[in-house]
This record gives structure tokens, sequence and C-alpha cells, in this order.
């Protein structure tokens, strides 16, 4: 559980900086090197632990149309998913163990990006009646089958077109647990 820049590791507090590490690097030694092109991608946040690796793309022949290569990429993830699942409810049970956390799948094949599991986790806040509006109103238009849903929509498309801003403020956070871990009484 993360509480003001830090969390549980094994019964040791450590900071959210250094927990990310750990977590990575216990991945990277422990997921089997040919699963992935390369090293997986993890991430976490104060519940959840995300594994994401790239698979390689099926080679269609040359006169493979788009649907052909759907399919490929489909049935290339289809049959990673089914050849893996044993190892890596094994992988994420030790990791749920270890760090607290439930821990998601997911592969990206071709550009195509396939999340096996996902922890979806309830959030509570509090909106001013023009807040609430903007939700009844995409409730109202159909975008959204109520303002939950439309509160995660809002959140997806903020994260999609925000992405690069996001990244800049993560990376500002970590700098700022970097600096907090240096200082006075670390």
């Amino acid at each position: 559980m993360l509480r003001g820049g830090t969390a549980w590791c094994n019964h040791d507090y450590v900071s959210t900086a250094e927990l990310a590490e750990k977590v990575r690097g216990w991945f990277l030694g422990r997921l089997p090197e040919e699963w992935f092109e390369g090293p997986a991608e993890v991430r976490l946040d104060r519940e959840e632990i995300t594994i994401l690796g790239v698979l390689p793309a099926p080679a269609p022949t040359e006169d493979a149309t788009e649907v052909e290569r759907a399919a490929a990429i489909a049935g290339r993830v289809q049959s990673f998913r089914e050849e893996t699942r044993e190892r890596r409810i094994e992988i994420a049970r030790e990791a749920e163990h270890r760090f607290g956390r439930k821990v998601s799948w997911g592969v990206e094949c071709a550009g195509e990006r396939t999340m096996f599991t996902t922890l979806s986790v309830p959030v509570m806040t509090r909106l001013r009646q023009s807040e609430r509006q903007v939700l009844d109103t995409l409730v109202d238009a159909g975008v959204a089958r109520s303002r939950s849903d439309a509160l995660a929509w809002c959140v997806r498309l903020v994260g999609k077109n925000a992405d690069d801003w996001l990244g800049e403020l993560r990376d500002a956070l970590r700098h700022v647990e970097r600096v907090r871990a240096e200082g006075p009484g670390a």
C-alpha cells in the first residue's frame, strides 16, 4: 500500500521509485527471455502491476490481405496466451505475494495491443454540479451507460490526448522521489 511516497515490499518500507525498480528488476529476472522481443514493459500503481511484452509479428505472404494479416496477429496472440497461461499464473502469484499487488498481462503484436487481464478498481470522487452535468450529458447522449462509465471515458480521453504531458509529470515525480530519498533522515 502506498502512503506518502512509501510502500510496503516484503514488510519493509521503500520509496515508490525504489519499489518500481525492484518490481521491474524482479520481472526482468523472472520472465522467460524467449517470451518477448526485448524486455517487457512493467507498470505499477497502488493496486496493480501490468506486464506488457512485444511478440514477434507473424510473417504473412506478400499477397496477404488486411483480413489475413489481422487474423495472423490474432492467432499469434492467442497462441502465446494459451501456451504461457500456466507460467503466467505461477509468476503472477509469486509477484502478488511478494509485492502485494495484482498482476495483469498484455502483449503487443504488429502494433496491436491486447490485454489478457486487467484490474478494475473503484475510485470515489466528489464532483460539483457543473462537473456532474458533463457526465450526465455523456450518459444522455449514449456515449456512456452511467456516470461511472462517463468518468472512465473522460479519464481515457485525457490520458490519450495528454500522454506527453503526463509522461513529463511522471518523470518529474520520479525526480522528486529521488531527491526526497537522498534528503535528511534518509
